[in-house]
């Protein structure tokens, strides 16, 4: 499938390609248990409120409407400055934040992997995701995480998680700047 080749563009007239994998009737099951949060998602952008509110006010609406107030935030540790800042904002908004740096535990990185001639710390995703688990945090998000270590951290997180920041060194964290030029 790719939807970017479509010249129809049949399921923006509530119509089902035949390319879709799933039933109306399976999609509908599934989305009728997730009533809570699709009606907290909607609140965000529907009737003219799309594009109002910064992701982390969106953050902050949206979990006190799940009724979210234990938030967890895994970020790397170059970006602490803003991660403080962040948790400053969250918790100045009424939410719990948990915030656990990628360097937890303080791994050596060649013990995390073996033969590396690293000796500096390591970035610990998988001890990230044990530590919120821990907490046990309503929402998580992960703020700056390496590739790979982003998804590390996604297999082993228990609880709903969402990027906040998403890591780009060369585009100042702004990955869709590199089809803008």
């Amino acid at each position: 499938m790719d939807c970017t080749a479509c010249q129809t563009k049949s399921c923006r007239q509530n119509q089902a390609c035949p390319a879709t994998a799933s039933s109306k009737t399976e999609l509908l099951a599934k989305y009728s248990a997730e009533a809570e949060l699709l009606k907290a998602a909607a609140s965000l952008v529907d009737n003219g409120r799309a594009g109002t509110l910064s992701r982390l006010q969106e953050i902050s609406e949206f979990s006190k409407r799940m009724g979210y107030r234990r938030l967890g935030l895994a970020y790397c540790y170059g970006m602490e400055k803003q991660a403080q800042q962040i948790v400053s904002l969250l918790r100045a908004d009424g939410l719990q934040v948990r915030a656990v740096s990628c360097t937890v535990s303080g791994l050596p990185q060649n013990e995390v992997i073996p033969g590396s001639a690293y000796q500096s710390v390591s970035c610990n995703p998988i001890g990230q995701a044990a530590q919120l688990n821990h907490e046990r945090v309503d929402l998580v998000l992960t703020m700056g995480l390496c590739l790979g270590h982003d998804i590390l951290f996604q297999r082993e997180i228990q609880a709903d998680c969402t990027a906040l920041v998403v890591k780009d060194r060369v585009l100042n964290h702004d990955p869709l700047r590199c089809i803008e030029q």
